[in-house]
C-alpha cells in the first residue's frame, strides 16, 4: 500500500500533529490527496513554545485546518512521578483528547506519525497507538525517517531537515518527579542554545546539574562558547556538564 492507496481507502481522517518532520509530511500528503483533514495539536507542560509555532507554521503552509487542545499532564500522578511507563500513560491521556474533540467534529479515523524507523517494541507510549486504534500509515507504507525526510525536502517543507525533538519530561531521569519548574528550566536553557545555532542536542537534568549532550562533530563549537554557555545555564542549574559520548545523527 501507498499513501495514495491510504487516503482513497481513508478519506477523512485526523492527524495526532506535533509539527514534527513525520506529522508534518503526513498533513501534506493528507492534503495532496484531498482527504478531508483536520490536524490536531496538543500544547502541554512537555511541549516548547516553539513546536507549536512550527505547527502553526506548517499547517498554515499547506492550507490545513489545525485545532489547538491543551492537557494538563502533570495533575496526573501516573504521568508526574516519572515511572518508567510514563510515556504510555501521557500518550493515552494526549491521544484520548485528541479521539474525543475528533469525534465531536465528525472523525472517526486517527491517524498518527509513527514510521517505519521507529522501533515500536522500544517505546512504552506506542502500546496506546493500539489500544485506541490509531493508524499508523507511514509505518503502514513502509517509509521510513530518511525517505520522509528527502520526500519531505521535494515536497518543499521546511520541516524535511528539523532535528528529532523529544518532549521536555524525556530530560528527566526516571523515577525523579516532573515539575514544572524543571521543564521551565529545561526550555529555558535549551532556547539559548538554539539561539547559538546548535540543533540536534539535548540537556537533560541531573542531580540539579544540566547535562549536555550535542553531536560530537559540535564539540569544538560547543568548548569554545563554554564559558557564555556556563554563565547563562547556572542561572537554572547548579552547574553544567558535557555528555562526553555525544548524540548520534538522528
Amino acid at each position: 500500500m501507498n499513501l495514495s492507496e491510504f487516503f482513497s481507502e481513508n478519506p477523512k481522517v485526523a492527524i495526532a500533529f506535533s509539527g514534527g518532520v513525520d506529522s508534518a509530511y503526513l498533513l501534506c500528503e493528507a492534503v495532496k490527496n484531498g482527504a478531508e483533514v483536520c490536524a490536531y495539536y496538543v500544547f502541554s507542560a512537555f511541549q516548547p513554545d516553539f513546536e507549536r509555532e512550527d505547527a502553526r507554521r506548517i499547517a498554515f503552509h499547506l492550507g490545513a485546518k489545525m485545532k489547538e487542545l491543551e492537557v494538563d499532564v502533570l495533575c496526573d500522578p501516573s504521568i508526574s512521578s516519572n515511572p518508567p511507563g510514563r510515556c504510555y500513560y501521557c500518550k493515552k491521556k494526549i491521544l484520548s483528547k485528541i479521539i474525543s474533540e475528533a469525534q465531536k467534529d465528525g472523525f472517526t479515523t486517527v491517524l498518527d506519525g509513527t514510521n517505519a524507523s521507529d522501533l515500536v517494541s522500544d517505546r512504552p507510549g506506542f502500546k496506546a497507538l493500539g489500544e485506541l486504534k490509531v493508524l499508523s500509515p507511514l509505518r503502514l507504507c513502509g517509509l521510513t525517517k530518511a525517505m520522509i525526510r528527502e520526500r519531505s525536502r521535494e515536497a518543499g517543507l521546511f520541516t524535511w531537515n528539523k532535528g528529532a525533538y523529544a518532549c521536555l519530561a524525556t530530560r528527566i531521569p526516571t523515577g525523579e518527579e516532573i515539575t514544572e519548574e524543571k521543564l521551565e528550566c529545561t526550555e529555558k536553557a535549551e532556547a539559548f542554545l538554539f539561539s547559538l545555532g546548535f540543533k540536534d542536542f539535548r540537556v537533560r537534568y541531573f542531580n540539579g546539574y544540566a547535562r549536555i549532550q550535542v553531536l560530537q562533530s559540535d564539540f569544538n563549537r560547543l568548548c569554545d562558547s563554554r564559558e557564555v554557555i556556563n554563565r547563562e545555564l547556572c542561572k537554572y542549574y547548579k552547574g553544567v556538564l558535557l555528555d562526553m559520548e555525544g548524540r548520534n545523527e538522528q
